[in-house]
Formats: C-alpha cells, sequence, structure tokens
C-alpha cells in the first residue's frame, strides 16, 4: 500500500484548530457575560445573540478572535494556491480553477476584516468582510465541487464530489437562512444557522484531505547556473509527476 502524503493532514488540521479558536472565542464571550449561549432563547433586552462576530466583538475574545481570524485566512490562502497547482496539469480550461483560487482568495482577505474590523468599531467594513467570506466562499465550494467531478483524480470524483455538492448545498442554505432570519429579527435561529455555516464550510476544505493524501508538494532551490524555475512551475512538475504513478 501507499503511504499516505503528510499533506492531507493539513487541510484536516486546519479546520480542526479554525473549530477550535472559534469555540474558544464562544466560550470566553458567554463566560464573559458577552453574548447568551445558544441553548438559550433570546429576549429582548437581554445579551446580545451569540453571533460570532458579536462573540470576538470585545476583548479578551477579540483578541483570541483575530488571532484566529488571521491564521485561518492565512492557511485557507495556502490550501487554495495548494489545491490550484495540484488541478493545473489536468484542467484544458484553466478558467474554473483560476476563478475558484480566486474566490478563495479574496474570501480569505475578507476573513482579515472580519478578525480585525471588530463589529463596534468598523461596522460597516466589518460586514463587508462577512459577505465576501460567506458569499465568495460558497462561490469556491461550487466550484470546487464541480470540478472534483469533472477533472476525477485517482478515479476519486464521484467519492470525493458527491459529499461535496451536499456539502455546498448546506452551506448555501445556511447563508441563505442565516441572512433571512436575521432580516426577520430571529436573532438566535440566525445565529446558530451561522454557527453551522462555518462548521459546513470548515468540513467542505477538510475534504481536501482525500486529493492531498496521494500528493507531495514540493520546492526546489537551485543556484544561478540552473535556469530560474518558477514556483508554480516547480509545483505543476511535481503534480505531474505524481499523476504519472498511476
Amino acid at each position: 500500500m501507499r503511504k499516505c502524503s503528510p499533506w492531507a493532514f493539513l487541510p484536516i488540521m486546519f479546520s480542526l484548530f479554525t473549530a477550535a479558536g472559534l469555540w474558544v472565542v464562544y466560550f470566553i464571550a458567554v463566560e464573559d457575560d458577552k453574548i447568551i449561549p445558544l441553548s438559550s432563547e433570546y429576549k429582548s433586552g437581554q445579551k446580545s445573540p451569540p453571533y460570532i462576530s458579536i462573540a470576538g466583538n470585545a476583548p479578551p475574545a477579540s483578541c483570541v478572535f483575530s488571532q484566529v481570524m488571521n491564521m485561518a485566512a492565512f492557511v485557507g490562502f495556502i490550501l487554495g494556491v495548494l489545491r490550484y497547482l495540484q488541478l493545473k496539469p489536468r484542467m484544458h480550461k484553466p478558467w474554473m480553477n483560476i476563478g475558484g483560487l480566486v474566490a478563495l482568495s479574496l474570501a480569505c482577505f475578507g476573513m482579515t476584516l472580519v478578525g480585525n474590523f471588530q463589529l463596534t468599531n468598523d461596522e460597516e467594513l466589518h460586514n463587508v468582510g462577512t459577505s465576501m467570506t460567506f458569499g465568495l466562499g460558497t462561490l469556491f465550494c461550487w466550484v470546487q465541487s464541480l470540478i472534483t467531478v469533472k477533472v476525477n483524480l485517482r478515479n476519486e470524483g464521484r467519492r470525493a464530489g458527491i459529499p461535496r455538492f451536499l456539502l455546498s448545498g448546506a452551506v448555501t442554505i445556511c447563508m441563505l437562512l442565516y441572512f433571512i432570519l436575521m432580516a426577520q429579527g430571529l436573532h438566535m435561529h440566525a445565529a446558530r444557522t451561522q454557527w453551522a455555516l462555518v462548521m459546513f464550510f470548515l468540513t467542505f476544505l477538510a475534504s481536501f484531505a482525500i486529493e492531498f493524501r496521494n500528493y507531495h508538494f514540493e520546492i526546489l532551490c537551485t543556484d544561478n547556473r540552473d535556469p530560474p524555475l518558477s514556483l508554480s512551475e516547480t509545483f505543476s512538475e511535481v503534480s505531474e509527476y505524481q499523476s504519472d504513478q498511476l
């Protein structure tokens, strides 16, 4: 049996640590009486509902929240680049692959806006970041689901694609419900839906371990006597080499 590539653990650890960090923010905010628990019923005049942004709105929870979102944005961007380079040799029409990378990159930038511009400090910019993260993140999920089935890496397209389509549908439904419920003032249901949305999205990103387990990514460094090799070309050649080993 082929050994599982250690790169398979990157998306899994990313999702686990990001989810754990967000729940730490939630519990800190609950302990400091900044928000009411998700299991409670919201009544007018009570503490704030447990939206993620409200949980990370005031210190000390905001300090942890900023750190979690910045790290998630950075590692999420790295995952998007690795996924792009993995698919690049197999995509005859690269526009969809490029579009997926751009969507996730902008979603990750939105995460930094959410994490660094708290709701009470700059509500407009914070909401822009939220829209970018949820909207473009959802688009990325659908694009990657379609690519998964279309490219069919190692004949696992359907095995990985069907769960991804289901997760994309769950993310989309949660996003729509979140905005609808929030607009109707049903804040507890909206907050629960928001947490579910984020967990579904992190689960989607963790599923890249399925393809990453068969690939190795390397950065090669050469001296001036050899022709320069770009990072993209290096990763592409490594991906092609791995594909040739089928």
